[in-house]
Order: C-alpha cells, then structure tokens, then sequence
C-alpha cells in the first residue's frame, strides 16, 4: 500500500512524458530562383542545368595520372583523417546523450572496517559496554540501483536532437573538407601543368636566343655584322635565363604542396608531369539549379544543421524551466560477514520518485532561453547568407565559363599572329634586311603571346574545377571499409 502513491505518480508522470517544449525545426523551402544569372551567348564549355555533377568529377578531365593524384589524397590527407575522426566523435557524442533516456543502472560493493570511538559519545574505557576499549567490526555491503529520468517536456529529447543536428553539421563541413580537398589537388596538378608549359615556352625561347648570338657572331666574323649585335644577343640571353630559376622554384614549391596535399612527403611524390595538352576541356559541365544546389552543396547543409541545432536549443533551455521527476530504486545487502550476503535478513530497498522544479533562480532561465531564441535567428541568417554567397559563386563561375573561352581564342590568334612574325623578322635578319633587335623584340611578343595562352588555359580549366566543387560534385568513396562521406 506504501508503494502505490509512488506507482501512481509515475502513471500520471508517463501519460504526460510525450509533451516536447519549444519550436519544431522546418526545413527551409527551396529558392524560387530557376537561374544564376541573366541568360547569356552560349560558349563552350557548354552548361548543362539539372541535378549537377556526377561521382568523381575530376574524371572529366580525361587524366589516369590526376585521377590517382585526387584518389591519393582522398585516402592519406590529414586534414581529412582529423575531419573524419571529428565526425566520429560528434556520432559518438548522439549515442552518449541519446543514452540518458534509458533507464540508469549501477552496481557497487564495499568493504568497510571500522573501530567505534565510544568516547565521543561520553563513554569512559572502564564502561561495562566497552570492557576491551572502543569495539572493532566489519561491514561487507553489495547493491545496485536504477534510476529513471520521465523527461517530462522533452528536454533530453531536445538535447538529443540538439546533438544530432550537430553530428549532422559536422558531416557537412567533412563532406566540404573532402570536396576542397579535391578541388585542391585538381587546381595543383593544373598549376604544375602550366608552370611545366611556362618552363618549356623559356627554354625554347633561350634557344632561339643562343641562335641569335651564334648568328650574330657568324655574320660578324664574315664582316656584315657588329660587336653591338653581338651584345644585344648575348645580353638578351642572359636576361631570359635568368627566368628559368624563378620558374624552377615555383614549380617546387607546387609540387611540394601537392606532395602536402596527397600526404607525402616531397621526396616521395609521384611524377607529375600532366601536360596542359594532355588535359581534355568536358564539352559539358553539369551544374545543379538553385533549387537543387541548396540540397546538395555541403557549407550550405551545414548552415542548415547548424540552424536545426539551434532550433533544439530553444527546446532544450525552454524545458530547464518545468519541473522534473526522476524514478528509482535500489536494493543493498550489508552484513558484518561474507557469508551473511545472501540472507533475507540483512536485505533493505528503497522506492523513491523525486520532483524538482525551478522557483527562482534570478531570470537566469528566462534569460537563457532568450538567447537561444537569438541564436537561432542567428543561425538563420547565417544560413540565408550562405546561400546568397553559394549562389554568387555559382553565378561568377558561370561568366568566367564565357569569357575564359574568348580569351583563349584572342590569346591563341595572338600566338598565331606573333609566331608568323617571328619567322619572318628572323628571315629578313638572315637576308641583312632588317637588325637583331627586330628578331628579338617579334621573340618578345611570341613570348608574351605563348605565356598568356598558357595562363588562360590554365584559367580556364581552373574555373571548370571550380565550378565543379561549387556545385558540389561527387562521392568520396570511403577506404579501407571506413564509415564514409557521402557528398552529393
């Protein structure tokens, strides 16, 4: 009979135990927007609107050596070994808190000996209760217990939601690392290729420069020619080996990035030695519309999770303001001997169900909520820019796509037209019609020409790979069996 009020609480506890406070988190509707940016001339790359990119984008590009570069680094990179061992940690965090909705069981033993001190409490030694001085005895206890927390408004419930939205962010910002990385190791492989190009364009024009001296010494050994001729060559020379250097360190020093990148060590990297011309520009680019973009691209999402994360958190500090009832029970055996242990006589259990309820606590709570509440706004505006910021990525890339393909046909028919001229200012220097310094300013402009055709195909593929981890494409398969990262 002792017992029913307490089984009767905890009835009425139970039925009302589906009560959640705070605000439901609404997954925020797609943009109406059906483009990026205003219609304009179509130009190749062609682009192609619908669900994006598909698996392993950097595939387009046509390069088994990229594509094992990219592959590398998707398996040995440490910055995305520490990313995934973070989201491991915040799954393991949802479990840890989703865990306190159960049911709390523990066990414990002890063994105590203990000496009475009579004489604190006004015993003398020579007391007849204590003839042998203050008495000595054992005391071997085992028990358990189990205590059950009813979440009455949700607040555990909330807390868990709390926490898997922020595993859920977590995985987003992975899914980013994975899909930067990539983009990474993509925008390297194409600067070494240019840098290759750049360092092929200087040494064939420092041959043509040692031409030009030992032609020029020529004709002033026959007598058509002058010392200043010869100065010129030489002095021209000089000055574009003096190139070559520069060129070399910057080619290490990208290399030496990718080798970070792939995690190697510069010592152990991989030859790479892509070739501009061995690339393939994709006829068609797959680009994700807004409406899809927002449900796919990873700092998006995890603005998104970030926003659920604090939508729960409202739940969470709102709840902090109801009471709490916590059931329980425990059972203990204590007996002065082992042997004792598993006698009813010595067994006692306690039923309790404890209520607590905030009085006052200085507006604390109050407060608390309030700045949940501002930090879910918070969250959201940082969500509708991030969006806003996608977008305009997506939009710039776009017209890059347009204007990187202008500029390589200007830069191609400037190399045509510098090249004709060279030929034939080197001919009419042959013939004694004209001097080295027309030879050698029609090799500056070829120069100029083949750098800058080199420089905007590497842009153009450049902003290709862009557009690519813009609208995030592709999915990192994981290694080895591990748990992966789906980047959709």
């Amino acid at each position: 009979m002792r017992v029913a009020p307490l089984l009767l609480s905890a009835v009425v506890a139970g039925a009302l135990a589906g009560c959640t406070v705070g605000p439901d988190f609404t997954r925020p509707q797609a943009p109406a927007a059906s483009r990026y940016q205003p219609a304009g001339e179509a130009a190749p790359p062609r682009v192609a609107f619908g669900a994006g990119p598909e698996q392993r984008w950097w595939t387009a590009f046509g390069s088994p050596q990229l594509d094992a570069l990219v592959d590398q680094a998707i398996v040995h990179n440490r910055s995305l070994a520490a990313s995934n061992a973070t989201l491991a940690a915040s799954r393991d965090e949802v479990r840890a808190i989703a865990g306190r909705r159960l049911p709390q069981v523990d066990a414990n033993a002890r063994a105590d000996q203990q000496q009475v001190n009579l004489a604190a409490f006004g015993f003398s030694g020579s007391n007849p209760l204590a003839p042998g001085g203050n008495p000595e005895f054992n005391l071997y206890t085992v028990g358990g217990g189990i205590s059950y927390d009813l979440d009455l408004f949700g607040g555990l419930r909330r807390s868990v939601e709390q926490s898997a939205a922020q595993a859920e962010a977590q995985q987003r910002q992975t899914e980013a690392a994975h899909l930067s990385i990539a983009g990474q190791v993509v925008n390297q492989v194409l600067t070494i290729a240019a840098l290759n190009a750049q360092i092929a364009t200087a040494r064939a024009l420092l041959a043509d420069d040692q031409r030009n001296v030992d032609l020029t010494q020529k004709r002033r050994a026959g007598g058509e020619g002058t010392l200043v001729e010869v100065l010129n060559a030489q002095s021209q020379y000089a000055a574009d080996r003096g190139d070559l250097p520069q060129l070399d360190q910057q080619l290490a020093e990208a290399r030496h990035l990718l080798a970070t990148l792939i995690g190697t060590t510069p010592d152990a990297l991989p030859p790479t030695d892509v070739a501009l011309d061995r690339l393939t520009l994709p006829a068609t680019i797959p680009v994700a519309l807004p409406s899809a973009l927002v449900h796919r691209r990873p700092d998006i999402l995890q603005a998104e999770a970030q926003w659920h994360a604090a939508t729960a958190a409202i739940g969470v500090a709102t709840a902090r303001l109801y009471p709490d009832i916590t059931l329980g029970a425990t059972l203990t055996q204590g007996a002065p001997a082992v042997g004792d242990l598993v006698k009813n006589a010595f067994r006692g259990y306690d039923l309790f169900a404890g209520l607590t309820a905030p009085i006052f606590h200085g507006g604390t709570l109050k407060a608390e909520r309030a700045a949940a509440i501002d930090r879910a706004r918070a969250s959201q505006a940082s969500y509708e820019q991030t969006v806003l910021v996608a977008f305009s990525q997506v939009a710039d890339l776009l017209s890059a796509m347009q204007n990187d393909s202008r500029s390589v046909a200007d830069q191609q028919a400037s190399v045509e037209v510098a090249e004709r001229s060279r030929h034939l200012s080197r001919r009419s220097f042959e013939v004694g019609n004209s001097g080295i310094l027309q030879v050698l300013e029609t090799e500056r402009l070829y120069q100029r020409a083949s750098n800058g055709l080199v420089v905007a195909r590497t842009r153009q593929f450049l902003n290709v790979a862009r557009l690519y981890v813009a609208t995030a494409g592709g999915w990192i398969a994981p290694a080895d069996g591990a748990e992966g990262v789906a980047i959709r």
